[in-house]
């Protein structure tokens, strides 16, 4: 989206002075810059999961090996179920 079709979707609050306090925007349009702003163009992940710590992503791997190792494993389905919510 372009900022000319943001901007004629935005509205501008202001007080008294007629000072520009805030700034009105539709949820729609708002959750697609989040969208935008919380992910990687390239990668397609999260913004903070770009920013995970390597040494934490190896941790995870780890623990999430030795539990399969172990038979502590989930059905899909429930993992599918997480990431809806």
């Amino acid at each position: 989206m372009i900022i000319a079709q943001i901007e004629t979707q935005i509205r501008y609050v202001t007080n008294v002075n007629g000072e520009t306090t805030d700034v009105l925007v539709p949820v729609e349009l708002w959750e697609q810059l989040m969208s935008s702003i919380n992910s990687d163009n390239v990668s397609g992940l999260a913004w903070i999961d770009e920013q995970e710590p390597k040494a934490q992503i190896l941790a995870d791997l780890q623990e999430s090996v030795r539990q399969a190792a172990v038979g502590q494993t989930s059905p899909v389905s429930e993992l599918w179920e997480d990431i809806k919510a």
